[in-house]
């Protein structure tokens, strides 16, 4: 049996498993990371040095707040702060498509509800079961094609 994301893979990984689709998945992972961590460790090397970060603009000599910290640290932490401000700005842009789509869970929750009555008021037999959990996931909206 083909798993459900195989229409997602490409064809020339249709006929493998899911397993070996994982490991190829962590060894492509790695393949990236490694040379990245290589790149990060060669450029702390070369920038040891300590630099001194001010927020104190008007006094230069004797600054009211400063940081001693190695170059290589400060640009580390203005490239994490960097990347938490994006996925911040990210979360909040998306909160429309977040919200629509519980509306959109919720509205369905109330349907089924409704149908399942209906069908008992009629005089079906079985009241509709629920759908399995891996449908779950199909009921999100996309977002806009921009």
């Amino acid at each position: 049996m083909i798993p459900k994301f195989a229409s997602k893979v490409p064809q020339a990984f249709a006929n493998f498993g899911i397993g070996t689709l994982v490991v190829l998945r962590k060894i492509v992972t790695a393949l990236m990371l490694v040379p990245i961590a290589i790149v990060f460790v060669i450029f702390a090397v070369a920038n040891r040095q300590t630099v001194v970060v001010s927020l104190d603009p008007f006094d230069q000599a004797h600054p009211a707040y400063a940081l001693a910290l190695p170059l290589f640290g400060l640009l580390l932490a203005m490239v994490i702060g960097g990347v938490v401000i994006g996925g911040a700005a990210a979360w909040i842009r998306q909160s429309k498509w977040r919200r629509a789509a519980r509306l959109a869970q919720a509205q369905a929750r109330e349907l089924d509800a409704e149908l399942d009555q209906l069908k008992r008021h009629m005089g079906a037999v079985e009241p509709r079961r629920e759908m399995p959990g891996r449908y779950a996931s199909q009921l999100t909206i996309p977002p806009p094609a921009a």
